[in-house]
């Protein structure tokens, strides 16, 4: 199977702009992903973060729909220990129901933002992951419809009712986010925009450790940082602003949002900062077509990978389409 090339974005807002345009910029990323081939758009969650416009998948997912006719979409991913597995199914089924075998049901159990909006998610509850195996089987049960009869809800229907059940994708930056994947028998994205290190490994693992459920086949796939342009150096210059913008981020420093390259590059970086640059490239492939499609390939040949998901960011929203443009490009002449 030739390996698939997908998008998610996290709907940044760029200094100066704001939330609105983000989203905007978000729903025109999803058709040209569409016209340049790419097999899936997902839409992340994050909360409280002034930075990302994303904050409820599904209901931009409902909105992405109408305005593409192929592409799949999902959510990169729904944070679901923070919801109620019938709800979250519900949610998905109307989807499919409006854009039917288009709908990707993607699920982590990360905060998806800092402490205090957890509380808030949950009621000014601590936040309780260790249920996460629990609330998939939950989900899965609901969306396929399979209650069984010694269970209470036997009976009862997660609406509307769908000719198919948008398949459930486990997201994850761990070993053990792999091992769960496995043991559920379902595909597995790997978060290596996230983390950088034993992503390779922990796929090799999935694949050993997978248990088929009802005749499921182990898929792998992995979310990196891009940033492409026609010269390395142009690429470098774009880069630049997420550098910055990671930078300031794990520092828990105060940001107005993706900064534009003349501040990144005036910036004046310590030696620890720079060093923490030097640590987040290892999360990102930077360069022109060739580069970064020969990087993400031999990537995608140690990780054992069925799909490559590319997420960027960038000042000018139109040095991000150039990215992917050029990526698909370059596929293209591949094929």
């Amino acid at each position: 199977m030739a390996l698939s090339y997908s998008i998610l974005d996290q709907s940044p807002i760029s200094e100066g702009s704001s939330p609105q345009e983000a989203l905007k910029q978000t729903a025109v990323l999803a058709q040209k992903a569409e016209q340049w081939g790419y097999t899936r758009f997902w839409v992340s969650e994050h909360h409280d973060a002034t930075t990302l416009a994303g904050s409820s998948p599904e209901v931009l997912i409902a909105h992405l729909g109408a305005v593409t006719n192929t592409i799949r979409l999902g959510s990169g991913g729904v944070m679901l220990p923070h919801y109620a597995p019938f709800k979250i199914a519900e949610n998905f089924k109307l989807l499919e129901a409006l854009y039917p075998d288009r709908i990707d049901a993607g699920v982590g159990r990360a905060p998806g933002g800092m402490p205090r909006a957890s509380y808030a998610l949950n009621e000014g509850k601590k936040r309780d992951t260790s249920q996460f195996p629990k609330q998939i089987d939950e989900l899965r049960m609901y969306l396929m419809d399979s209650i069984p009869e010694e269970h209470p809800y036997y009976g009862m229907k997660a609406t509307p009712v769908t000719k198919h059940s948008p398949p459930i994708w486990i997201l994850g930056s761990s070993e053990n986010s792999a091992q769960l994947a496995a043991e559920k028998g379902l595909p597995y994205m790997f978060a290596h925009f996230i983390n950088g290190e034993g992503g390779q490994e922990f796929a090799k693992e999935y694949r050993k450790q997978f248990k088929s459920h009802k005749e499921s086949e182990p898929r792998v796939g992995f979310a990196i940082f891009v940033v492409c342009q026609e010269t390395a150096e142009q690429a470098e210059w774009v880069a630049s602003s997420m550098d910055l913008s990671l930078c300031m981020g794990a520092q828990g420093m105060p940001s107005k949002g993706t900064p534009p390259p003349e501040n990144a590059r005036a910036y004046p970086y310590s030696k620890f900062e720079k060093l923490l640059v030097a640590e987040n490239r290892r999360r990102m492939v930077v360069g022109t077509p060739e580069q970064v499609v020969d990087k993400l390939e031999i990537m995608s040949s140690e990780y054992g990978a069925d799909e490559v998901m590319l997420v960027s960011s960038a000042y000018d929203f139109n040095d991000k389409l150039k990215t992917f443009r050029l990526i698909a490009e370059e596929m293209q002449k591949r094929r």
